[in-house]
């Protein structure tokens, strides 16, 4: 049985490519420079989980040809990582079935008011369906995996990342307090988000992750949600550690 982590997206709203945009990541060939919205597909005792259901979900299940999601994960509730939602019901009508969705309070009830037709009372049956449980700070299960809530802040939002066995996932943080800290030691794979290289009000920097990744001391870290203000790949992971690298579409890690 093959575990491996699949980068379905590694980008931002303001991500790459951008029509128009004269820099030279959105003008670059190099593909991987062209990053969808961010998310990713972990496959983990033959489960496929889905880390957010960002605008590109279609698209990137196109791709990649891929039929069966066990189960989403949503870290928060913002467009770039919910839009998708609706593409949900391509599933329910392959598999006779509702997904199954985890997620905190306060992002299912934003889900709701976002995707309100989903969840009236009405005759109309062709929206997504879902059966939701709600997570907290403790460990949950999806059917036997065991999977660990990280807390983490995006600005004043707050955020949820996930530790499954010794691999975790946070994206859209800027702060993650002690007591998360000690729920990320002794990490095989450390996936981050790091937006760019100067300062934002609600991402980590490029420097700002490095000193997380510096204190956690997984052995590999990969950098998610980067914008096009990061530069280009190529450029970039010669700048960085040996055991850290840019994630990029389509690159698949075993575990």
């Amino acid at each position: 049985m093959e575990n491996k982590i699949l980068f379905l997206g590694t980008g931002t709203s303001v991500g790459v490519p951008m029509v128009g945009c004269p820099c030279e990541v959105c003008k670059s060939d190099d593909e991987r420079d062209k990053r969808l919205r961010t998310s990713a597909l972990i496959k983990y005792k033959d489960r496929n989980l889905l880390l957010d259901i960002g605008p590109d979900f279609r698209a990137q299940m196109l791709t990649h040809k891929i039929s069966r999601i066990d189960a989403v994960l949503l870290t928060h509730p913002h467009r770039d990582h919910i839009a998708g939602f609706d593409e949900i019901r391509a599933l329910n009508f392959l598999y006779d079935t509702k997904v199954d969705l985890f997620a905190n309070s306060f992002t299912w009830e934003s889900l709701k008011k976002q995707f309100y037709y989903a969840f009236m009372e009405s005759d109309y049956t062709s929206v997504p369906k879902v059966d939701y449980t709600e997570i907290s700070s403790d460990t949950f299960l999806v059917n036997d995996i065991e999977i660990l809530p990280i807390s983490v802040l995006h600005g004043k939002m707050p955020c949820i990342g996930y530790r499954i066995g010794n691999i975790a996932y946070i994206t859209d943080a800027n702060f993650i307090a002690e007591e998360e800290m000690d729920k990320l030691a002794d990490l095989d794979i450390l996936i981050l988000n790091a937006l760019r290289k100067y300062h934002h009000p609600s991402h980590f920097t490029l420097d700002e992750s490095l000193e997380v990744i510096k204190r956690l001391k997984p052995k590999k870290a990969y950098l998610i949600h980067l914008s096009h203000h990061m530069g280009k790949h190529e450029l970039v992971e010669i700048e960085l550690p040996e055991n850290v690298f840019l994630a990029y579409d389509g690159l698949q890690v075993k575990f």
